[in-house]
């Protein structure tokens, strides 16, 4: 649940960032949000988690 909240925050975050600098227009966000919407609907969702966890659980490990 933790790793979930934090890559949606990133997300938001960069999403934020480039529609301040005008290199996302709000409708393309908005597309961007409903195509995340869908995916999470599909069968590909438990894949697509799995992937983010162990994603996130690499980067953890790794020692500067």
């Amino acid at each position: 649940m933790v790793v979930s909240v934090s890559v949606v925050l990133l997300l938001l975050l960069l999403a934020a960032m480039l529609m301040r600098n005008r290199a996302l227009k709000p409708s393309h966000a908005v597309i961007c949000v409903l195509l995340g919407f869908s995916l999470a609907s599909t069968s590909l969702a438990p894949t697509i988690q799995s992937t983010l966890t162990s994603t996130a659980n690499l980067v953890g490990t790794m020692r500067p």
